[in-house]
């Protein structure tokens, strides 16, 4: 059921990754043109939004109906990664709000998964987190679009570098109940021939 909600630990880990050398790159370079950041958006996006998608698409065919939510937070993280390099010129402010867009479908649909999780999964709270975060994050590009080039990158820079980070913590916590379900698997098994 975990794996239905959130895919197998080793995708999170990847998402994870890709929104930490996402954040470390934008942090890193905080001088970064506009086209670049567009572009490295584009990146982000488009690989957190496959990683989804494959983990949704790979569950069993009975569960496909619960999984309409995922699927929609997939397609849209692909779709903003097609955008912006269909539209590499694409102005700050638009890039602005396609992000915040991105931010805000993808923070709704971790907490409403969280919440399905919690009798589940003990720490589902780093999804939440996450979903917080990404609520947040969007809700302060809307409330200041104006504010500098600089301060922007650093505010997507440290929103991809945290939620990477929680979603390194929650497949490290999954890889865990994995590891600690399959003994008890292989013994029923056994126990059943």
């Amino acid at each position: 059921m975990i794996v239905l909600f959130i895919g197998d630990w080793r995708k999170l880990a990847g998402r994870g990754v890709a929104a930490v050398v996402f954040g470390l790159l934008t942090l890193l370079w905080p001088s970064i043109t506009l086209t670049a950041l567009v572009l490295l958006f584009g990146v982000y996006a488009l690989v957190d939004g496959a990683m989804i998608l494959a983990a949704t698409l790979r569950g069993e065919s009975e569960t496909r109906g619960e999984r309409g939510w995922l699927i929609v937070e997939g397609v849209s993280g692909i779709a903003a990664g097609l955008a912006t390099f269909a539209w590499p010129g694409i102005t700050a402010l638009v890039l602005l709000y396609l992000i915040a867009a991105w931010a805000a479908l993808t923070g709704g649909l971790e907490i409403a998964t969280a919440l399905r999780l919690r009798r589940t999964l003990r720490q589902e709270w780093l999804l939440s987190l996450a979903g917080v975060l990404s609520l947040v994050f969007a809700a302060l590009l809307v409330m200041f679009p104006r504010t500098g080039a600089l301060a922007i990158t650093w505010l997507i820079g440290w929103y991809a570098l945290v939620t990477g980070g929680l979603w390194l913590a929650l497949a490290a916590r999954l890889h865990r109940l994995d590891s600690s379900l399959e003994p008890r698997a292989d013994q029923a098994r056994h126990a059943a021939a």
